[in-house]
């Protein structure tokens, strides 16, 4: 029993395994099924991606998947792909030449798509502002494997989009040599004479290349370049798109073609440069200059044609590959399309077509271009957060402009007298204040001619209007140096505090800092010196200052928006200058008038053969590569700028402000002063006498504080009565104007016959204020001083003396009465001078001021105490030299000669040095 027990257990094991085998080799057969399927199917996925990736026709070409594809198993994969090609070329048939012919129509209009026969010999009238046309038809090209074949326009890329890259064989050059000439027909054909502009260069002749274009030379529209000089041409080439990126591309616009979308107009031409080869390889040398102008010469407008020559780019580029006469392929339509050139224009017709427009060109180049070509399409359209840009003149009707920005920071102008400086500057200042708002440009003009040139930026009698971009105008300055200086001093504090904001914002430039504060007002500065050259014509601390204070201008201004545009004739005979290189350096913007020396690089001396009203704009520090020659068109007659300014002044904001006028012929009216107006009873402080104006941008009067403290008396030396007189009154009106009636005394003493009328005009000011004024003649004078002298021993020698109402004490020509002060009176405990200068020493503690007038320095020493000078804390000085007044100014060495009505003002609480004063037109109304 146990054996057989044992059989039965070993028979239903080996059946079981017997089953687990059979369970295991089908598992393992299925899986196996499953694997060949997958592989199966990752095979044919892997191979349709091949097929779809290269295609049928070059997969089947392929050593290596060609043979896959024929693999049996592998074929439902080639059948697919077959059956759905034809398909696409089915329906290819249907719909696709007439879209295709519906996108070149829309992508290139007129004489870009047109048949040659409808547009050949009619110049073109595009002025090369968007929209350009984005495709130019060559031909025609048809499906090779279409059912029916159809043909459909081709237009291949060019302007601002791709080069052209046409290859050929022995047979097909001529047919490209047509393909090339046709093209640059139709874009000769489509755009204003001058646009285009043609370079050829042909490796094995001089001029067999193009003939059809030949009469293009006569206008320069056409160039032909030496064969062996391909290297002076793509040289010529860089250094235009050198150019175009640090002249034009300043406003953060990464090609002309995005500039003419924003600016609306298109500022320089376009360059096609044509390179014929015999097919082999450019030296490395030449082979890098052209990729780097094929890389970088879309942006600049530079387009490159080249046949022939073999290239590696790394740059849009469409290619044309013409294997048989017209016949070949082109990748604008890939493989499976055949192309097929249009014919070229008959000989006689293209030389017909290339004559008219050669001679529209010279027609147009012919024409003066007037102001109003200067003006944009839309007023203050324009932005200067990265710079300024503005045409100021045409060359060959097409604009030359001015760049002021980082790159060109600075303008100097130079040209003889007569040669147009003045027009220059107007054609400039014109161009900018048309496309820059005042928000966007403030403008600081000063003329040191003896002359009104920029008077007209002002209101005047017979015309309100003012140029709204101008906050300060200088004019007949020739003679007042000082306010040069005051003009670099303002631009010095002006950097300082936009130095000091960029600070604050974590910024460097003038740029970030608008970008920083967008609420904030930061115009850029354009500050213009005509004549420049006055403000240092002489060797002394105006000087010295001037090219210290330049220099800083100069070399930081670029940074904070602020450009100078210095004019002059002759740079060369500044003294100042002469081993300072550094400062004109900086100017690297140079614009040379006929006839002009020494503005332009030594080796440049294009300047000496211009014709009137032409300048050469140079933005290359006047290196000869940098050289613009431009037609200045008339900005001074009547019409012009006059008429731009009328409009300008009617779009300005009603809130701002006139620009300030400093003419140095004409004396300023106190009345009209700005501190003058601003004074009032009660005001914080002590009082303050108005002497004259100071020579400052701001137009300050020249003030002096009268405190109750040791030596607050005003002294006015020299012969000149009026002038004296004009110090006294203003001095003397200021200070009534700050009192209420009452709460001031006024004396004034008349010593000399011709001051008489000037005293009694001042009394009857100062009563028509509602003031008390005594009018004193020479004895009455020695009384009063007698009288103050003992009042004021008595206040100093008792204390708690209730205090007294100011008293003013107006002396003209008190030198006068020195000898009859010096006689001391019988008991009297002091003589009349004594009493004078007891007066001087203690009055203004007590609020007794003495406002004087002595005819020289040695007659007010004389009645001063012995070596003091204490006295007299302020003083104005006319018609006496400088040396005299060293006693007067702490010892100071002062370099000053009289001028007619010009003073010299120090006030030794407040002055380092003195300044140069004007005296006001007191008026009758400056009450």
């Amino acid at each position: 029993m146990p054996s057989e027990r044992r059989t039965e257990r070993r028979r239903r094991i080996e059946a079981a395994f017997a089953e687990f085998r059979r369970a295991v080799a089908s598992a393992l057969s299925a899986a196996a099924t499953e694997r060949a399927r997958a592989a199966l199917a990752h095979a044919r996925a892997v191979v349709e991606l091949w097929v779809r990736q290269d295609g049928v026709d070059r997969a089947l070409a392929s050593r290596e998947l060609g043979a896959v594809l024929r693999n049996p198993v592998l074929a439902p994969v080639l059948r697919e792909a077959l059956a759905e090609r034809e398909e696409i070329f089915a329906e290819w048939t249907g719909r696709g030449p007439a879209e295709i012919a519906e996108l070149v129509a829309a992508s290139a209009p007129g004489a870009a798509s047109l048949p040659w026969e409808r547009w050949l010999g009619t110049p073109g009238r595009h002025d090369g502002a968007a929209p350009v046309p984005e495709l130019w038809r060559v031909g025609v090209a048809a499906v090779d494997r279409a059912p029916v074949r159809e043909e459909f326009p081709l237009a291949v890329p060019f302007l601002d989009v791709a080069h052209l890259h046409v290859s050929t064989t022995y047979e097909s050059r001529a047919a490209a040599e047509g393909l090339v000439e046709s093209l640059l027909l139709r874009v000769l054909g489509h755009f204003q004479p001058g646009m285009v502009q043609i370079h050829v260069w042909d490796v094995g002749q001089l001029t067999g290349a193009l003939p059809g274009l030949y009469p293009l030379t006569r206008a320069g529209l056409l160039t032909m370049h030496d064969p062996t000089q391909l290297h002076v041409l793509l040289d010529e080439l860089a250094e235009h798109i050198r150019r175009i990126h640090t002249s034009v591309l300043v406003e953060g616009h990464a090609s002309l073609r995005e500039l003419a979308a924003a600016t609306g107009q298109r500022t320089e031409p376009w360059r096609v440069a044509v390179l014929f080869g015999h097919r082999e390889r450019l030296k490395d040398e030449l082979h890098q200059k052209l990729q780097r102008i094929a890389r970088n010469g879309l942006d600049c407008g530079v387009h490159l044609v080249i046949v022939d020559i073999p290239i590696t780019v790394n740059s849009p580029v469409e290619t044309i590959d013409l294997v048989s006469g017209p016949i070949g392929r082109s990748t604008m339509t890939g493989a499976h399309a055949t192309v097929r050139l249009d014919p070229p224009p008959p000989r006689q017709a293209a030389l017909r077509a290339s004559a008219v427009i050669a001679e529209e060109a010279v027609r147009r180049r012919s024409r003066v271009c007037s102001f109003e070509d200067l003006l944009p399409a839309r007023t203050w359209s324009c932005r200067s957060t990265t710079g300024l840009q503005a045409p100021v003149g045409y060359h060959d009707g097409q604009p030359v402009s001015l760049t002021l920005g980082d790159a060109s920071p600075h303008v100097l102008v130079g040209g003889p007298s007569g040669s147009g400086k003045t027009n220059f500057l107007y054609a400039m200042l014109g161009s900018l204040a048309a496309r820059y708002s005042p928000d966007e440009l403030e403008l600081y003009l000063l003329d040191f001619k003896e002359g009104v040139s920029f008077a007209q930026f002002t209101r005047g009698r017979k015309d309100p209007s003012w140029l709204p971009h101008a906050r300060l105008v200088g004019v007949n300055v020739n003679t007042d140096r000082e306010f040069g200086l005051a003009l670099l001093r303002f631009l010095t504090e002006e950097m300082r505090r936009r130095a000091d904001a960029a600070k604050r914002h974590e910024v460097t430039k003038l740029e970030e800092l608008r970008a920083e504060d967008p609420d904030g007002r930061w115009p850029r500065i354009v500050a213009v010196i005509d004549e420049f050259q006055y403000l240092f014509s002489e060797r002394d601390a105006v000087t010295n200052q001037a090219v210290a204070l330049l220099e800083d201008v100069a070399r930081r201004g670029r940074s904070q928006g602020i450009h100078l545009v210095l004019s002059s004739q002759d740079v060369s005979s500044i003294e100042a200058f002469w081993g300072k290189p550094a400062i004109f350096e900086q100017f690297i913007l140079r614009v040379a008038l006929p006839k002009a020396r020494r503005v332009l690089a030594d080796t440049n001396d294009v300047a000496m053969e211009l014709p009137r009203r032409h300048a050469v704009v140079n933005h290359e520090s006047g290196v000869r590569l940098g050289n613009r020659i431009a037609r200045i068109p008339d900005a001074t007659s009547r019409g012009t700028f006059d008429a731009l300014q009328v409009r300008l002044w009617e779009m300005r904001s009603p809130a701002l402000e006139e620009p300030r006028l400093f003419d140095g012929s004409q004396i300023p009216r106190l009345t009209e002063v700005r501190d003058f107006l601003a004074l009032a009873p009660g005001g914080e402080g002590p009082p303050v006498a108005l002497l004259g104006q100071v020579i400052d941008v701001a137009g300050s009067a020249a003030k002096v504080s009268l405190p109750r403290g040791p030596g607050r008396n005003i002294a006015v030396l020299g012969s000149s009565a009026r002038d004296a007189g004009s110090v006294l009154a203003a001095a003397t009106v200021s200070l009534g104007r700050q009192h209420a009636p009452g709460e001031a005394t006024f004396t004034i003493a008349c010593l000399i016959d011709e001051a008489g009328a000037a005293g009694e005009q001042l009394q009857r000011d100062l009563k028509e204020m509602g003031h008390e004024a005594d009018l004193l003649d020479l004895d009455r004078l020695r009384d009063l001083l007698a009288d103050k002298a003992e009042r004021i021993t008595a206040r100093l020698s008792t204390s708690g003396a209730e205090r007294e109402p100011p008293h003013f004490l107006v002396v003209y020509a008190a030198d006068a009465a020195q000898a009859v002060l010096e006689r001391k009176e019988p008991g009297a405990p002091r003589s009349g001078v004594d009493n004078l200068r007891h007066v001087l020493r203690h009055g203004p503690e007590l609020g007794v001021h003495t406002i004087g007038w002595w005819r020289g320095v040695a007659r007010l020493r004389a009645m001063l105490p012995l070596g003091s000078t204490d006295e007299v804390g302020a003083w104005v000085a006319f018609d006496v030299h400088g040396q005299e007044l060293a006693s007067l100014a702490a010892g100071q060495v002062i370099t000053w000669s009289p001028r007619a009505r010009r003073g010299l003002f120090f006030d030794r609480f407040e002055h380092a040095r003195p300044e140069v004063l004007i005296p006001f037109d007191v008026l009758e109304e400056a009450r």
